[in-house]
């Protein structure tokens, strides 16, 4: 699990840094004539996005160092060698000879916890010193990656105006054409009305015809 770990966050800080190289190589490319301003707002935003992750990575980062810091693994004693009165009294009762042997059993099995655990110690100082210098790596990268995105921020800029001015004529297009909606609405109601006139004219007419 721990191989695991470590391996992830290897292959996560190369990401990061392939990552960090490609989008300066894109915003160098952006900022020279002839590319298209669509492109260059895409880019900004994914640089953008990209920096909000890289925060939330370098949490991370520092609270593995922190556990990997006060994570202590259980002291083991090295345990003292059996006495040479208790190995003399071996040969002379079967019980004690019993209790020596697990005695002895014992003491092996705590020599190799406690080498085991000497391991541990030493492959947890090696993680923090690796995670120690991915944060400082990742420290360089984000001031970087904060630079470029100011650099690009004209080009968000340029694209909330774009987006304000489309959103002011589709506006003033729309109620252009809820005017002359109304504007006919109203034409048509009166040109009903006068069609209702005219046809009560013409009824009158017709009765006064039919009583004569």
């Amino acid at each position: 699990m721990q191989f695991l770990t470590h391996k992830t966050r290897l292959h996560i800080g190369k990401l990061v840094k392939d990552t960090s190289a490609r989008l300066k190589e894109v915003s160098e490319t952006d900022h020279q004539r002839g590319v298209d301003q669509k492109k260059k707002i895409l880019d900004a935003k994914l640089a953008k996005e990209f920096q909000s992750v890289l925060k939330e990575f370098q949490k991370a980062q520092r609270l593995a160092a922190e556990r990997e810091t006060f994570y202590a693994p259980p002291l083991v004693t090295k345990p003292s060698p059996p006495s040479s009165n208790t190995a003399s009294e071996i040969d002379v009762n079967a019980d004690k000879h019993q209790e020596q042997r697990s005695l002895l059993e014992e003491s092996k099995r705590q020599e190799l916890a406690l080498l085991d655990n000497e391991a541990v110690i030493e492959e947890r100082e090696q993680a923090i010193e690796v995670i120690q210098r991915q944060i400082s790596e990742l420290h360089e990268i984000f001031k970087d990656l904060a630079q470029l995105v100011h650099d690009q921020r004209p080009m968000i800029a340029d694209d909330i105006c774009t987006n304000i001015d489309n959103s002011h004529a589709a506006t003033a297009q729309g109620n252009s054409h809820l005017a002359e909606a109304s504007k006919t609405q109203r034409s048509n109601s009166s040109l009903t009305c006068l069609l209702l006139v005219v046809f009560g004219i013409v009824l009158m007419i017709v009765i006064i015809v039919l009583a004569v």
